[in-house]
């Protein structure tokens, strides 16, 4: 069964959340190397969730215009 796009963004929102959670976790143990890397992943899902946010409300905003 196919995915809406409201379940995906939310999905890459709590992975973001997540990643952010981790990086703090492994920045209190002093290993700021995976810190910084799981700081890069959560910007990353961050961004995912954005455009989708963007193409989403894209396409919901076409048919008004017509």
């Amino acid at each position: 069964m196919p995915t809406s796009p409201h379940n995906r963004i939310a999905e890459l929102h709590n992975l973001a959340a997540h990643a952010h959670s981790a990086a703090a976790v492994a920045h209190g143990r002093g290993d700021h190397l995976s810190a910084h890397e799981l700081s890069k992943q959560a910007l990353e899902h961050s961004m995912n969730a954005h455009k989708l946010s963007q193409e989403l409300a894209t396409k919901v905003a076409e048919p008004r215009k017509a």
